[in-house]
């Protein structure tokens, strides 16, 4: 393990985080991202990736150095140099420059009747954040993003998703590829869109299933509308026309959680 002290904000390990941090570009050119936390350092680990460089501020962090592996880099840094690359203040005093590990289509293991959630072009990481904690809570086996318009390394995805990016498959691809993995895997493909639909309740969510949404202010392209097996909406009864997608998300993957624990439920009974 390899210790060194910064104590300057020029030094070019700080100006890396730094441009990480601020540059998606940067991300993708360098296949490197920023993971700011204790509990969100530990899932990342725990999900396969790696940790390339931690930085430490002691006056916050007094953890054994060796809990997060052997062969690190690891720079102490002063409070002022913290609390200039870190997001917030309550993140234990630990951030860290990691290199992905990338999922494929083909690496998915799925068990019988999963249950997947599919986002087409969804751009807020807010958003999508809070779909991946849903999604962990709820036991989704896998959420795919088609035509991504934010990197899945986005820090404030990361920090929305509260490491639930790393305990919940996540891998982006194009719908075309997409729709193609999931005929061949046999998985019921169900839009969720307000046009020729039917409520989502009265759907079968016990088969395996791909839910896909769409953004809020253009929802799904016709590509995806068309190729559909079932239709769903949420019913809207006030003056609104439209939930957040990720409000809308999560009710739909409680519902599909719902109907499977009724079905095991039935089943054992």
């Amino acid at each position: 393990m390899a210790l060194t002290k910064i104590t300057s904000l020029q030094n070019p390990k700080i100006k890396q985080l730094l441009c990480l941090q601020q540059k998606s570009s940067e991300r993708r050119r360098q296949n490197l991202f920023v993971v700011e936390g204790q509990r969100e350092l530990t899932r990342c680990l725990k999900a396969g990736h790696k940790a390339e460089t931690i930085f430490i501020c002691p006056e916050i962090n007094n953890a054994d150095y060796s809990t997060y592996g052997t062969n690190l880099k690891i720079h102490e840094v002063t409070l002022e140099i913290y609390n200039k690359i870190a997001y917030r203040g309550t993140t234990e005093g630990v951030v860290a420059i990691v290199t992905p590990h990338n999922t494929n289509l083909s690496d998915l293991c799925l068990k019988e009747n999963p249950l997947l959630v599919v986002l087409e072009r969804v751009e807020k990481p807010g958003n999508l954040g809070a779909i991946l904690r849903s999604a962990d809570a709820s036991g989704v086996d896998a959420v795919i993003i088609c035509d991504p318009l934010t990197d899945l390394y986005n820090p404030n995805l990361i920090r929305n998703s509260t490491g639930a990016i790393f305990s919940v498959p996540c891998l982006t691809t194009t719908s075309q590829e997409c729709i193609e993995w999931l005929k061949c895997n046999h998985i019921q493909i169900v839009t969720a869109q307000l046009q020729d639909s039917v409520e989502y309740y009265e759907t079968d969510f016990t088969k395996g299933t791909a839910i896909i949404m769409g953004t809020e202010a253009d929802g799904l392209s016709p590509l995806w509308r068309e190729i559909a097996d079932c239709h769903i909406r949420i019913p809207m009864l006030g003056m609104v026309d439209s939930l957040n997608v990720s409000v809308s998300a999560a009710i739909l993957m409680y519902e599909a959680l719902r109907q499977k624990k009724t079905n095991d439920f039935l089943y054992k009974n």
